[in-house]
């Protein structure tokens, strides 16, 4: 059963796995992109666009999302959806070719 969360940029609603996760770094005002859905801490979710984080931090609706006073940074998760879509995190690999 997938479950279906609102995107805070457009208000529409996805799945989980069409839409990113968003944290505040902790003891910080940084929004970092939680990749795995791990970090610890309340989440926004947003759709991977450039388009639905501009409707976001036009509205403001991080710090009311999230629970936290003040503006928050979102240039890391700007810079993440500004990445080329092939891009993956470099990795080191045996000579098997497997992750370690």
């Amino acid at each position: 059963m997938e479950h279906v969360r609102t995107c805070v940029g457009c208000r529409q609603q996805g799945s989980r796995s069409t839409l990113l996760r968003v944290v505040a770094a902790s003891g910080e005002d940084v929004l970092l992109v939680d990749e795995r859905r791990r970090l610890p801490g309340r989440g926004a979710w947003l759709h991977p666009s450039t388009t639905c984080l501009d409707g976001a931090e036009k509205r403001r609706v991080f710090p009311r999302a999230l629970r936290r006073p003040g503006p928050l940074d979102t240039s890391h998760v700007r810079s993440f959806l500004d990445r080329p879509t092939g891009a993956v995190a470099s990795t080191t690999s045996d000579e098997n070719g497997s992750n370690s």
